[in-house]
This record gives structure tokens, C-alpha cells and sequence, in this order.
């Protein structure tokens, strides 16, 4: 007498732990299976922000504007004009806060680059429920070096 044997195939085979069987053990960890990655760090991403010109010298600006540094601190970061701008601005404060709000902050700056080497940037400065634009000219001087060429706050004129 002959016996035949059949195979089952693996999708009718029952499953590892059926009947007592110890299922297999992993190797590594669950993987994931969607695309999408997780946000990063606020505090990085306001850090990585904070290295763009635009940023750095709009806080810098904001500093100055609202009386919390002396103009000078500019001096080597302005170029002539800006900086007379920014000496008869800066004796009126006008970015300071009033005395119930919190000290102003840069909200959000953005730029556009009219040529090669110029940055035109505008900044929103919030100071309690108070919003107020500032706007500067950034140029790239030969020494490799982002100075400040023109500097106007929200209609405030010297």
C-alpha cells in the first residue's frame, strides 16, 4: 500500500503557540511603519533659527530699541547711516514695554534678497497686546560680515 503525503501550504498551517507551541522570539524591536517623523525640539529649532542673520540682528535691534542695551553695542555691526538712525531712535525707546506687559519678543522675521549680498528684512515685535513691524537692510560687507544698512520701526521716523 502506498501512502501519499500531502503539504499544507503556510497560509493553512495554524499559527505559532497553537497547541502549546512557544511562539517565536523576537529579535528586534517592533518597527515603524509610517513615513512621518517626529516634530523636533522647539528649543533646537529656536536656536537653529536664531543663527540666521535676519534673527540675530533683529533681536539685537529689538535689545537696543526697547532700552535694555546702549546703542553702541551696535557700532561695529552698522554701517553709518543706520546707525545715526538708530542713535536718534534709540534715546525715545519706542519698542519698551509698557509697565504692565511683558518685555517685547521678535514674533517671526522674514527676508527678501533683492541682489546677491542684501537682505531686506521685516520683523513683527510683540509686547503684550501691542504688535509692531520693524524693518532693516542687512548688507554682506567684503570682510565677510552682515552689517546693518538701514533701520525703520513702524512709521516711527528720527
Amino acid at each position: 500500500m502506498h501512502r501519499t503525503t500531502t503539504t499544507r501550504s503556510a497560509a493553512s498551517r495554524p499559527s505559532p503557540g497553537h497547541r502549546g507551541e512557544a511562539p517565536p522570539a523576537r529579535t528586534a524591536p517592533p518597527r515603524r511603519t509610517d513615513t512621518r517623523r517626529p516634530h523636533p525640539d522647539p528649543a533646537a529649532r529656536r536656536r537653529e533659527r536664531e543663527r540666521l542673520p535676519r534673527y540675530w540682528f533683529a533681536h539685537r535691534l529689538l535689545l537696543t530699541l526697547s532700552g535694555q542695551r546702549p546703542v553702541h553695542s551696535l557700532l561695529g555691526h552698522t554701517l553709518g547711516d543706520a546707525y545715526e538712525q538708530l542713535t536718534a531712535l534709540a534715546p525715545r525707546a519706542p519698542l519698551r514695554p509698557a509697565p504692565w506687559s511683558r518685555a517685547p519678543v521678535v514674533r517671526r522675521c522674514d527676508e527678501f534678497r533683492p541682489s546677491p549680498g542684501v537682505i531686506e528684512a521685516f520683523a513683527r515685535i510683540a509686547s503684550g497686546d501691542r504688535l509692531q513691524a520693524l524693518a532693516f537692510r542687512l548688507e554682506h560687507c567684503p570682510d565677510l560680515r552682515w552689517r546693518c544698512s538701514a533701520v525703520e520701526l513702524g512709521g516711527a521716523r528720527p
